[in-house]
């Protein structure tokens, strides 16, 4: 006989045993995922924070961007897979797995001694990451498929998140100004430890398809590999190389095969990527609702530390300090969401007002220069911490909600997925202006036919953020007999410049998800109980 999962709405069921947890074991697993959910935020907000000071030390600053791409890059490919693995096998094996992953990876970021190193550090930091999102994330509407109770239990992982972003950033400026940026990757080993321990022990088990002939898609998966790489390459490469025929063929190419993916996806039996996701209305424009604000997230997370550091000459602990109410108000708006929107008549309304805040944080950005007050900056950092929180979650849910049971994991995943994408996206197209707009601004303070000799230590910002270098550059001029405080200057008013021209990219997504909102039919939440999955033990017996 076949032992059965009973998910009722205060309970969920242990593979292992076959019996029903009780709260306090529901409390422990949940507990799990709140520290991988914790080492994840950790690990974002401290590496934004430090990122200026990786690379003044590292001498690598054309690499910036893709500390924060690579591993999107990796997370965005492993996402889908093993959201589908979670599906077959269950998703605890894969929680444990990924979590060893992960940081074993921060590890080796920690040791690297240049650029090219931490950029392959982070990718494999962001393979055990994607492995994190495909499956942690879904195993709470495993264990909670009643919309209303996940919420409640919901509130565990959005104080979690809240409570590393508190400290992520401010920790991330104390360690890197004081111990060094290396410690900010370590601080991944004890969360990752402690996670281990309570997942290993407490999270159930629980397997919703069972197939006696189990085929993964993995060509699908190469082909999303090559796609997403090549579109990724073609963004960073083409402002640098223009128009040739390298960049003709590396664009066409990258259109071939998500053309490609389409067609081998229609005929595959088992697809990686089910494409009937996207002929559901509300998945679709949930899903685009995920890109805008992954390219917003990632947006200011990676580039207003660099705004405020370079551009501002503020410290690497001023900057934690400043970019604390961003991330904490991210936790806040997921909160209050959670106690008001299952009393709205219409939860989409909060959707409407995320991305009116996200406008606002936006557009104030765009204005923040050196005379600027710390007051109205943390205003803005709240308006867009509060906007990202009135939207992240809810479009999780809807699209939970929205998705049959058979759908549940890789919609979750692709969710995850998409908003990576954006993240990586953003994250290239941000830095691929920033780059263009500070080279040409710091060219344009020179007179044509002067500074041969030192305009193109100007042109590379970690003369803003590195004291060292910055020492030498002045006392080069010095020799010269110009003033190099002076070009300094300068050059932060144009990395300033620059830098809110990339952030106008992330208004121009924040504009377009309020109109897009529009196109996410009216969600009603539902109660569910009773679902019974089948267990990996009762597969067994």
């Amino acid at each position: 006989m076949k032992s059965k999962v009973n998910l009722t709405s205060n309970s969920a069921e242990s593979a292992q045993t076959g019996r029903v947890l009780s709260v306090r074991q529901s409390f422990l697993a949940m507990l799990g995922l709140c520290f991988v959910t914790m080492m994840v935020a950790v690990d974002q907000t401290v590496v934004g924070t430090a990122l200026p000071t990786i690379v003044a030390e590292l001498n690598g600053f054309e690499l910036y961007a893709w500390v924060a791409t690579g591993y999107l890059l990796a997370s965005v490919i492993t996402v889908p897979i093993f959201g589908r693995l979670g599906d077959y096998y269950g998703r605890k094996p894969f929680v444990v797995a990924s979590v060893v992953v992960f940081i074993s990876a921060s590890v080796l970021c920690g040791m690297a001694n240049s650029m090219l190193q931490l950029v392959i550090a982070r990718i494999l930091q962001g393979i055990g990451g994607g492995m994190l999102v495909g499956t942690a994330f879904a195993c709470i509407p495993d264990m909670f498929p009643d919309s209303h109770v996940r919420l409640r239990w919901q509130m565990l992982i959005s104080a979690a998140f809240g409570i590393a972003n508190a400290f992520g950033p401010t920790l991330g400026g104390v360690l890197t100004q004081h111990a060094g940026w290396r410690a900010v990757f370590f601080v991944n080993l004890p969360l990752g430890l402690i996670s281990l321990f309570f997942i290993w022990r407490y999270l159930p088990h629980i397997r919703h398809i069972k197939r006696e002939h189990i085929q993964l898609d993995w060509q699908g998966a190469i082909i999303v590999a090559l796609g997403l790489g090549s579109l990724q390459f073609f963004v960073q490469l083409l402002p640098q190389q223009g128009a040739n025929l390298y960049m003709v063929l590396l664009g066409s190419a990258a259109v071939l095969l998500f053309a490609g993916l389409i067609w081998w996806e229609k005929r595959c039996a088992q697809p990686l990527i089910p494409l009937e996701m996207f002929r559901n209305k509300s998945l679709a424009a949930l899903f685009c609702l995920s890109f805008f604000l992954g390219f917003i997230l990632f947006a200011l997370l990676i580039y207003i530390p660099l705004l405020l550091q370079g551009g501002l000459g503020r410290s690497p602990q001023e900057v934690g300090l400043l970019i604390t109410p961003l991330v904490v108000c991210i936790t806040l708006g997921s909160l209050v969401n959670a106690r008001i929107i299952i009393r709205l008549p219409s939860p989409n309304y909060m959707l409407y007002a995320g991305f009116a805040l996200l406008v606002l944080s936006c557009s104030g950005m765009l204005y923040v220069d050196s005379d600027t007050s710390r007051w109205v900056l943390l205003v803005f950092m709240v308006l867009g911490g509060l906007g990202l929180g009135f939207t992240m979650p809810n479009v999780t849910v809807f699209a939970q909600e929205t998705a049959g049971r058979s759908l549940l994991g890789i919609s979750t995943a692709m969710l995850q997925s998409v908003r990576m994408i954006g993240g990586m996206l953003g994250t290239a197209i941000v830095g691929t202006l920033v780059g263009h707009y500070y080279v040409s601004g710091v060219r344009g303070l020179v007179p044509e036919g002067q500074g041969e000799s030192w305009l193109a230590l100007l042109q590379d910002p970690q003369v803003l953020v590195n004291h060292t270098v910055q020492s030498e550059f002045v006392q080069h001029l010095q020799r010269l007999d110009l003033h190099g405080e002076y070009y300094i200057d300068l050059a932060r008013e144009s990395l300033v410049t620059a830098v809110h021209w990339g952030l106008a990219s992330a208004l121009l997504m924040a504009i377009l998800g309020f109109f897009w909102v529009y196109r996410v039919p009216p969600i009603h939440f539902t109660r569910t109980v009773g679902v019974t999955p089948t267990q990996a033990a009762g597969d067994e017996a």
